[in-house]
């Protein structure tokens, strides 16, 4: 049997995307929630479905389709996939049959051939609009937003009418950051349907990523005075006061949020921000206990570490085991992290071996620092939708006693503040590349900052966290200062921005590859008289190997645990703006303190 193969609207690409192997697991941050986005197995879309089925000609399926349909609706996937399957081997051209077993497929979390057969229903059923509506939501939540918009947008041209259907479609056109065409689209749904708590909701998500707080908050509570037990508003609600610097009501607005959640997925992104405002008011303890909601299955985008031992606990004993730790998030995650390694190898003692998986373009800074661990990289990969980490240089897992996703390990060695210790470094760079960096740097004029302004992942809220570079103009107006590019990634308009606005050429450093040669990166930070820009892989490892660090941080960053400092490196200094999005006052500051530093 085999799924029809073309769709009018050419889809293909979806099911494409979901096979893309390797790259690094996805760091699961809390973010804004979606309004209602409907459901291909609610009680109304089953009555639907069950409708269309008794207008079948084909008599021979409705019994198996039925069967199905009761099975969706009993919440036992797997049987209603076999019933499926048996509308399917009578009549393999069925749109209705495959429909079913998308909807059975998805429920069981097989999420590429459930994309499949979704394309097959709507080859078959080019008119149905709900299947279009039902895949678009799909791909909406494994990330594919321009298949989603596409598909939303088929279903909002044959439904205009639908709320639910004008909501879909904003909330994918402003993940693409079209939020002129998203607000087009809500501006009519909200005026016929004023009254429509998720239409507020999701305006507010669209206000809130062009940095509009105010008016956020706004269309959340005007979502709640509708709907006052609609916890996805509540939710981001929370989330909006917390950047308003308001954390005590915030957490207060996500607990409440969390009693009322229905979606699991939505649950699992309470819990994980309820973690960070626990941070941000200090309680680090209880923070990093629940900061285990960053593994929740509700993530559709959890990773699946494929290690079959034991999993280590915050109360087991370590002495004399062979641990095995798996980083996970982004490589400045693994680098702070990281931090706890000295502790973890104390308690393991003389007689217990640390094997440790990380980002392969960390390992040579590791495998310097800590000669005596077993360093190799982990590997990840997309199955069917789900991405999956493994530790293929551990060829014999029987050798492993207990293992522990890295950001297990703070639940043990830094339950407060006084447990993030005060020492200049915790890796070690490499001295003759710092020496060759010396000697290069020693032919430029005063002396050498370095200079960060941005990260490679600036998706919607999170651009908010970074300041646009026009910003930095006090600063790099600073006299008598070198400023040395240490910008990963794409930034010759910046280059460029500042050559035109300033006269600046920030310097390049020659022969180094600032997003792969991390090691040389941390050599290089080191040679430097001192580098300033956010939390980013960079500057966390510039500290990390003693380097002098100045962070730009914004009030809800919870890695400085409601402090004015970085527990992590207690040689950092930090800069927090007064609010997100309010750089003018933080860069003033910080041109003031750079001038201080180095008077010309």
């Amino acid at each position: 049997m085999s799924a029809a193969r073309q769709t009018p609207l050419n889809f293909g690409a979806s099911t494409a995307a979901l096979t893309a192997a390797s790259g690094a697991g996805p760091a699961i941050t809390p973010r804004l929630v979606d309004g209602e986005m409907g459901d291909a197995a609610s009680k109304a879309a089953l009555e639907r479905l069950n409708q269309a089925v008794g207008e079948l000609k084909a008599r021979t399926v409705t019994p198996y389709l039925r069967r199905a349909i009761d099975f969706i609706g009993a919440e036992d996937p797997k049987a209603a996939a076999e019933a499926a399957l048996k509308a399917l081997a009578i009549d393999e051209r069925s749109g209705l049959a495959w429909y079913v077993l998308a909807i059975a497929r998805e429920k069981s979390g097989d999420f590429k051939t459930s994309i499949q057969c979704y394309e097959s229903a709507l080859a078959l059923l080019p008119n149905h609009a709900d299947i279009a509506n039902d895949l678009g939501r799909l791909a909406f939540r494994l990330n594919l937003k321009p298949i989603a918009v596409q598909l939303f947008a088929h279903y909002h041209a044959a439904h205009p009418d639908c709320a639910q259907g004008a909501n879909n479609l904003a909330c994918a056109l402003r993940d693409l950051h079209d939020y002129a065409g998203a607000i087009r689209v809500l501006q009519p749904a909200v005026e016929a349907n004023p009254e429509s708590s998720p239409l507020w909701n999701t305006l507010g998500t669209i206000v809130s990523e062009q940095g509009d707080l105010k008016s956020a908050l706004t269309f959340f509570d005007e979502a709640l005075r509708f709907d006052e037990s609609f916890a996805k508003a509540r939710y981001n609600r929370a989330n909006t006061l917390l950047d308003l610097g308001e954390v005590e009501t915030a957490l207060a607005e996500c607990e409440l949020a969390m009693t009322t959640a229905e979606a699991p997925s939505d649950l699992a992104m309470m819990k994980l921000a309820r973690s960070t405002m626990l941070f941000c008011l200090g309680r680090t303890g209880e923070g990093w206990d629940a900061y285990e909601a960053r593994l929740d299955d509700g993530f559709v985008d959890a990773v699946h570490f494929m290690v079959d031992r034991p999993r280590w606990t915050p109360d087991a004993d370590l002495e004399g085991v062979s641990l095995l730790v798996v980083g996970e998030q982004g490589l400045g995650d693994e680098v702070s992290f990281a931090t706890v390694i000295p502790d973890v190898l104390e308690a393991l003692g003389p007689n217990g071996h640390l094997h440790m998986a990380l980002h392969a373009r960390l390992l040579p800074l590791y495998e310097r620092t800590f000669p005596g661990v077993t360093f190799g990289k982990h590997s990840t990969l997309s199955v069917d939708g789900h991405t999956v980490r493994g530790v293929p240089f551990v060829k014999d897992q029987s050798v492993i006693d207990l293992w522990a996703p890295l950001a297990d390990l703070p639940r043990r060695f830094r339950r407060t503040l006084a447990d993030y210790p005060v020492r200049d470094r915790y890796l070690i760079a490499d001295e003759a590349r710092v020496e060759h960096w010396l000697d290069v740097l020693a032919g430029l004029p005063g002396p050498k900052v370095g200079l960060l302004w941005k990260s490679l992942k600036l998706d919607g809220a999170r651009k908010r966290h970074f300041s646009p570079f026009e910003r930095w103009r006090p600063v790099l107006e600073t006299p008598g200062v070198t400023f040395v590019n240490m910008q990963y990634g794409e930034c010759d308009a910046e280059l460029a921005q500042a050559r035109d606005m300033l006269g600046l050429n920030i310097w390049t450093p020659p022969d180094i590859d600032l997003k792969m040669d991390l090691d040389d990166v941390g050599a290089l930070s080191c040679a430097l008289d001192l580098m300033i820009g956010p939390a980013n892989a960079t500057t966390n490892i510039a500290a990390a190997c003693g380097g002098d660090v100045w962070l730009i941080s914004t009030p809800s960053a919870w890695p400085r645990f409601g402090t004015d400092a970085y527990p992590w490196y207690s040689k950092v200094r930090v800069f927090t703006s007064e609010a997100v999005g309010a750089w003018d006052g933080v860069m003033a500051k910080l041109a003031d303190a750079l001038a201080e530093r180095f008077p010309s």
